[in-house]
């Protein structure tokens, strides 16, 4: 699924701006002397926040230089057969950013402010484009348990363990996430934001989804085809023109290079966005789930781990990409308490991600992980997953 050896998932590549802004309280608007007193009072601190940032990235744009010109030697070891070492890796923590956040100018309305970060695209975006470019509508289920019936029968058959599918699956959408979960919207909070375009049972990206169009949609394409043979009249043909514009969206997916960098562009495209909603099908959507996690399980076997890969471990890898997750399950376990969780993220993914840095090492991100999962696993979405295996 995921082209480059050390692919990181789309959340590392989002940028934050390099001086964030506080968004004001609610006031009324400053004029005269007031508005003067408060705007020589925030060029003040700006100034500050400024000199703050600009101290800050002197150390920490090194230090995340040393993190890709390491990731890059261990690539190039394990391709010559050489043993990692703990050498191999940053064994410092990454600088945190502890200086005053940037304050909201005075001058302009609170609406106006600019956002740490731009909305993002959402289940209505993607539904919207698949329609309009493509003329997919997706197969809805007719509940949230026909989802997961159909998600345990395709990863059940696929080889991945009970553990894999319930614990995977609770880690990521919270323990009671829908089939249409979408990271930062889990809770459905008043107003959530997406996050990322992470969606689903175990968070696809609109790269991810794209990447396994590209590289396994012939194998989806047979799998469907394989379906409608076992049907007869309207529902056999109803699935065959499901396929026909599988086709067509694979084919798009295939417009550019199998290469991570690029299924990235591609699903940032009003495309790109119509094919993630293939993920919502009945048919379709737990095809693309399973197969996300079955080729973390090849790609791990491939190169010699040879024992079934625990929930966590496998999360590992469906967290930081195929790549940096075997790099940290293949790590011995007299290294996974020394090694820095920043090795195997982008600053901004790194940043980001609240579990990374409060785990700070390699074995102890794996341990949260698996407390998350413990935690998640006893609530109602989980269980009835789980339920179904019975």
């Amino acid at each position: 699924m995921r082209s480059a050896l050390f692919a990181i998932p789309l959340i590392a590549f989002a940028l934050i701006p390099a001086v964030a802004q506080d968004k004001p309280a609610a006031s009324k608007e400053l004029s005269g002397p007031a508005l003067e007193k408060a705007m020589a009072d925030y060029k003040k601190k700006m100034k500050e926040c400024t000199a703050a940032r600009e101290k800050h990235e002197q150390i920490a744009v090194p230090y995340w230089e040393r993190i890709d010109q390491k990731r890059k030697s261990r690539i190039a070891k394990r391709r010559s057969g050489e043993t990692i070492q703990l050498t191999d890796y940053v064994l410092e923590q990454p600088p945190i950013y502890t200086g005053p956040r940037c304050p909201p100018d005075p001058s302009v309305k609170q609406e106006d402010q600019p956002e740490d970060r731009a909305d993002l695209p959402v289940v209505a975006d993607f539904l919207r484009n698949a329609k309009e470019h493509f003329g997919f509508v997706p197969e809805l289920p007719a509940s949230e348990l026909a989802y997961k019936r159909a998600y345990v029968a395709v990863a059940s058959a696929a080889g991945l363990t009970k553990e894999q599918i319930v614990r995977i699956y609770s880690f990521e959408s919270g323990g009671t996430g829908k089939y249409d979960v979408q990271a930062g919207l889990e809770s459905q909070r008043p107003g959530a934001k997406a996050t990322s375009s992470a969606l689903g049972y175990n968070q696809l990206l609109t790269a991810n989804t794209t990447s396994l169009l590209a590289e396994k949609g012939e194998r989806f394409v047979k799998t469907l085809h394989s379906r409608s043979a076992q049907l007869s009249g309207e529902e056999k043909k109803k699935l065959e023109r499901k396929i026909e514009v599988l086709k067509r969206m694979v084919a798009h997916a295939r417009t550019v290079a199998v290469q991570w960098s690029e299924h990235v562009k591609l699903g940032r495209t009003p495309r790109g966005l119509g094919l993630h909603a293939l993920n919502l099908d009945i048919d379709i959507g737990p095809l693309l789930q399973t197969q996300k996690l079955l080729d973390s399980v090849v790609f791990a076997r491939a190169r010699g781990i040879d024992h079934t890969l625990t929930a966590a471990e496998l999360e590992m890898m469906n967290l930081t990409g195929d790549g940096n997750g075997y790099d940290m399950v293949s790590m011995p376990q007299t290294m996974r308490s020394k090694v820095p969780t920043s090795n195997f993220f982008q600053r901004r993914g790194y940043e980001r991600n609240p579990i990374a840095g409060r785990s700070k090492v390699v074995e102890k991100l794996i341990d949260e992980t698996d407390a998350v999962m413990d935690r998640e696993s006893k609530l109602q979405g989980a269980k009835d997953l789980s339920g179904l295996f019975q």
